[in-house]
């Protein structure tokens, strides 16, 4: 089965991914700033929700360059993901010219150690996907989640192929823009085990307009939609079907 992986950022998120069939989650906080690390009521709440559970590492938005206290956040947040029980976490550290950090990134992975490890979308920042693929490997790491470097993974299959005919004992995560409408393209290049998505559609306005005005709601908020959820599961079980009768 190709396993449907569904960001969610709020407790009706977490309802909606696995009342749809999410076979995996992606807890953050703030998906509208590409996820933080969630906090530790959301974390334990996702723990009953009866799906694997992979919680963002991520203490800010923007770069993924940490310093050494941001390190050390991250190293407690690990160890709070662990004690809460989740299946793992997603993770990832970047030098200033977008190459992984090896140290930093060694230093999370033995934190991490046990659980499962997803290495986030810090990939799509590096110049040597293949560089950055070896050293997952050597920490352990079995799981990159990319968009190929582009905006979406359709836009980026080209990278993606060759990410996957570079390691092809890793699972390279397709993620970014996936959808029932991409699926065919993403599947005509790639071999597809995991696929990322969130899902969502556009939140609806809030009801107070103080809540806009005041910033409390960002533009573009979006919402995981429990029925889109629903039909990419199908989806992706009608492409396994095929290519199994194929």
């Amino acid at each position: 089965m190709i396993a449907l992986e569904v960001c969610v950022d709020d407790p009706a998120g977490i309802a909606a991914a696995v009342d749809g069939g999410a076979d995996r989650l992606e807890l953050c906080a703030a998906l509208g700033l590409g996820g933080l690390s969630p906090s530790a009521g959301l974390i334990a709440l996702a723990a009953r929700c009866g799906r694997p559970v992979m919680a963002m590492i991520r203490p800010r938005a923007g770069d993924f360059v940490w310093s050494a206290e941001e390190r050390d956040a991250m190293l407690a947040e690990i160890a709070a993901v662990r004690d809460a029980g989740l299946s793992g976490v997603v993770m990832g550290a970047s030098l200033p010219d977008g190459r992984l950090d090896p140290v930093t990134l060694a230093s999370l992975a033995e934190a991490a150690r046990g659980l499962d490890i997803t290495l986030h979308r810090a990939i799509d920042l590096t110049p040597d996907p293949a560089e950055a693929l070896a050293l997952c490997q050597a920490l352990g790491i079995r799981r990159v989640l990319s968009s190929g470097g582009a905006r979406s993974a359709a836009q980026g299959l080209d990278r993606l192929a060759m990410m996957q005919a570079a390691a092809p004992e890793m699972t390279v995560m397709p993620g970014g823009g996936v959808s029932v409408a991409t699926l065919p393209l993403l599947a005509s290049r790639l071999t597809l085990t995991e696929v990322h998505a969130s899902c969502s559609l556009p939140a609806p306005p809030p009801s107070h307009p103080g809540v806009a005005d005041f910033g409390f709601q960002p533009p573009g908020a979006r919402t995981t939609d429990r029925d889109t959820v629903a039909a990419l599961r199908r989806a992706l079980d009608q492409l396994e079907a095929f290519s199994t009768r194929g």
